[in-house]
């Protein structure tokens, strides 16, 4: 009926698809829930702890990223899997599917952010597209956020070194180093239309701010 252990992550659908919700958890699978269910609808078991989920832009695909290091999707409708990406070196803590619904930004404890392009007519095995230096990681092993801009033009995400870091999505280039919190950045968002970000900190403090122009 239900997970048997922590539940790390959890993701909803885009319109459309109301009412499902896909989880991960530390009892090793993924699950899909339809709120108008009771109990699970499919489970994806792992070899490995789960500790993040996003869902495809079509719904038809589930991300997952664990301890393993890797990122797997899944086919849905047939609950089998249908591609790993690698190149993590830890654990991933958060993955996020950008606005166009085209490319997956993953977080992770080995210091950084990258992003995939799960495009479905892409070749090869390596769908690596950009990385992401400068944030960091400690030993809470937190499980760390990321986020896109709406229109998908910056990425940030949180970090152990009590700083708001913002990148150029197409250069890959740190565009905003933001300073304040005395604790952990666990997680930072985009406001959906204006030029503002908010971060959520082990210091029990909320930061709303403006960007520059």
């Amino acid at each position: 009926m239900g997970h048997e252990q922590i539940v790390n992550a959890v993701d909803a659908c885009r319109e459309g698809f109301a009412g499902i919700v896909a989880s991960g958890s530390d009892d090793c699978t993924a699950r899909l829930w339809d709120s108008r269910v009771r109990g699970d609808v499919g489970r994806l078991d792992h070899e490995f702890q789960v500790t993040s989920v996003a869902f495809s832009a079509d719904a038809n695909t589930l991300y997952t990223g664990g301890i393993d290091n890797c990122i797997t999707a899944w086919d849905v409708r047939r609950l089998e899997k249908t591609m790993k990406m690698k190149g993590h070196s830890d654990t991933i803590t958060c993955l996020s599917l950008n606005p166009k619904g085209t490319h997956l930004l993953s977080n992770s404890m080995d210091g950084t952010i990258r992003s995939w392009d799960v495009r479905p007519f892409v070749e090869g095995p390596n769908r690596l597209h950009k990385t992401f230096v400068g944030g960091s990681h400690n030993a809470e092993k937190g499980l760390l956020n990321c986020a896109w801009s709406s229109d998908g033009s910056m990425v940030t995400g949180g970090s152990a070194d009590r700083v708001v870091h913002i990148w150029d999505e197409f250069t890959a280039e740190e565009l905003y180093y933001l300073p304040g919190h005395t604790g952990c950045v666990n997680s930072v968002i985009f406001h959906p239309k204006e030029n503002v970000i908010a971060s959520g900190s082990s210091d029990k403090s909320i930061y709303v701010g403006e960007l520059a122009q």
